[in-house]
């Protein structure tokens, strides 16, 4: 039997503390829903320690972390002390998948177009060939049939214009190859930073974190790739070989799944 609680016990919670340093910084849950992008029943739930609302445990994560920042805080500590009370952090990816989309990339098949123009420099000579020797021979033929006698027509000789050397334009599937077994999804923050977080068809996590602008990250997997973007405005999406207009803003969150075949969005 032990009297009183353990400096542990003490300790605030993280809704606690989320709702402190909001309040803080002198904002409403309506100003940080707005700001994050989270709905604000799940900034209420979260603010009252519930997270069954985010999802899962990988999003509520993400939640954790875009709340944290939306009110001056260093998300770590906070991620650290979930990841205790809820059996850890899922282990990482091995990297293997990775590198073997970054191979399979940086080698795209390109059209042969020196064959091809060889190919259609020999068809063009062939049939000038055959156009001159057939009038040829109907010229000599004519002259038999009405000798002595003069024409005033002349036939025109067939011209011959070289064709323009094709030039190949670099297509999105060249920039982001992908073998039709698989599932291949490349993400790259152009337009800013964002969180994101990445599954395969069995649900492991691929990965969960931070990609920052200018970066790159390349998922595959044999049958399904889910994702979580924390701000779909600031990503541009490769999908198995297809670079993907999407319209979405910034500071938008987005769940997408992707399978093989065409990109559509599961």
């Amino acid at each position: 039997m032990s009297i009183g609680n353990s400096p542990e016990d003490d300790r605030p919670s993280i809704g606690r503390v989320l709702q402190q340093a909001r309040i803080a910084a002198g904002l409403t849950v309506e100003e940080v829903s707005s700001s994050t992008r989270v709905r604000i029943p799940i900034v209420h739930a979260i603010e009252e320690d519930d997270f069954s609302r985010c999802g899962g445990d990988v999003y509520a994560r993400g939640h954790i972390r875009m709340l944290a920042r939306a009110v001056r805080l260093d998300p770590d500590p906070l991620i650290a002390e979930f990841d205790a009370e809820h059996g850890g952090r899922p282990a990482p990816t091995p990297a293997a998948p990775l590198f073997e989309a970054e191979r399979i990339r940086s080698e795209p098949r390109r059209p042969n177009w020196t064959a091809a123009m060889v190919a259609a420099i020999v068809a063009v000579v062939g049939f000038v060939g055959f156009t001159l020797f057939s009038g040829e021979d109907k010229g000599s033929g004519s002259a038999q049939v009405a000798e002595g006698s003069t024409s005033d027509k002349t036939t025109p000789k067939p011209t011959t214009t070289k064709p323009a050397d094709p030039k190949p334009v670099p297509s999105e599937s060249a920039i982001a190859a992908a073998p039709r077994d698989k599932v291949t999804v490349r993400l790259s923050a152009t337009e800013g930073k964002s969180w994101i977080s990445a599954k395969d068809h069995n649900g492991r996590l691929l990965f969960d974190g931070l990609l920052a602008q200018g970066d790159s990250k390349t998922f595959q997997d044999k049958e399904r790739v889910d994702l979580v973007l924390g701000d779909a405005g600031a990503i541009d999406l490769f999908v198995n070989g297809k670079k993907l207009d999407d319209q979405f803003e910034a500071g938008q969150v987005e769940r997408l799944s992707y399978t093989k075949g065409d990109p559509e969005v599961g």
